[in-house]
């Protein structure tokens, strides 16, 4: 990210609106996955318009955990990311010493 401070401001608004709308894209999809994985699992019929007791439990259990696990997720792969970084970094003092 410090190489978008090096960019000039309308190319800096440029990019900031499109990782916008990246974000915004991602959380849709997020959703979207949530919504159609939970109601596959929970809702079996159709009888009323409304949910019964089982199938609002299971809606509100199916979303936590899938939330919990896309956090999860997220950690594990900022993690990895973070790791890969030191590593490069880390090649990088190798090669520049040799």
């Amino acid at each position: 990210m410090d190489q978008v401070q090096n960019l000039p401001p309308h190319m800096q608004s440029e990019f900031m609106k499109n990782m916008e709308q990246m974000q915004m894209k991602d959380s849709l999809v997020m959703y979207n996955t949530l919504v159609e994985r939970c109601f596959g699992t929970c809702i079996s019929s159709f009888r009323s318009k409304s949910l019964d007791k089982y199938e609002t439990t299971c809606m509100e259990n199916c979303a936590s955990r899938y939330i919990k696990m896309t956090q999860r997720v997220g950690l594990r792969f900022a993690e990895h990311q973070a790791m890969q970084q030191k590593r490069a970094a880390d090649a990088a003092a190798a090669a520049a010493t040799n």
